[in-house]
């Protein structure tokens, strides 16, 4: 098998942490992981708290063009892991294997979700991620027009109307010039 990313690099026998076995690429640091084995390993591990903040997290390995399948050659879709972060996961539905770039793993260990893996490939779990991406995009919008501290403080009144029972008269009062 060749790595999808390099294509000419030849995968070998890598392990992402102790007892969980994957494909990797010596060039890319990529690593090609069966969901099998590693549903297994996810019931069995426990991880140590992550190193990394998010602030840290960085996407610049994730491949944006369209990979295959290093097993069957179909083309493998790309699944966002956080709408605060860029990175996406290769997953071939046929073989039921993922695609983890050069650091994904650490990404995902820092983000605590490493052992959440499948989910992460879920329907519920994109339609989390578009919603999420679409307020961080609303809330930049806002920072652009009105600046960061009115934004910030936008957001907290946000925040603090979702949670208080009487949101629809504050809003009615607030709309009343």
């Amino acid at each position: 098998m060749h790595c999808p990313k390099c294509r000419n690099e030849v995968l070998k026998p890598a392990k992402l942490e102790e007892g969980l076995p994957a494909m990797g690429c010596p060039a890319c640091d990529g690593a090609l992981l069966s969901l099998l084995y590693y549903r297994d390993w996810a019931e069995r591990a426990t991880l140590p708290s992550p190193e990394q903040t998010t602030n840290e997290l960085s996407d610049e390995q994730d491949a944006k063009a369209a990979l295959c399948c290093p097993k069957c050659s179909r083309i493998m879709t790309k699944y966002s892991i956080a709408g605060s972060v860029g990175t996406r996961l290769d997953l071939c539905g046929n073989c039921d294997e993922a695609w983890l770039d050069g650091g994904e793993w650490s990404t995902l260990k820092a983000l605590e979700l490493a052992q959440k893996l499948p989910a992460v490939f879920s329907d519920q779990w994109q339609r989390r991620v578009r919603m999420e991406r679409t307020e961080l995009d609303r809330v930049e919008r806002l920072t652009r027009l009105v600046g960061h501290a009115d934004a910030e403080k936008a957001v907290d009144v946000k925040k603090w109307l979702a949670s208080t029972a009487n949101r629809a008269q504050i809003l009615h009062f607030l709309s009343i010039e």
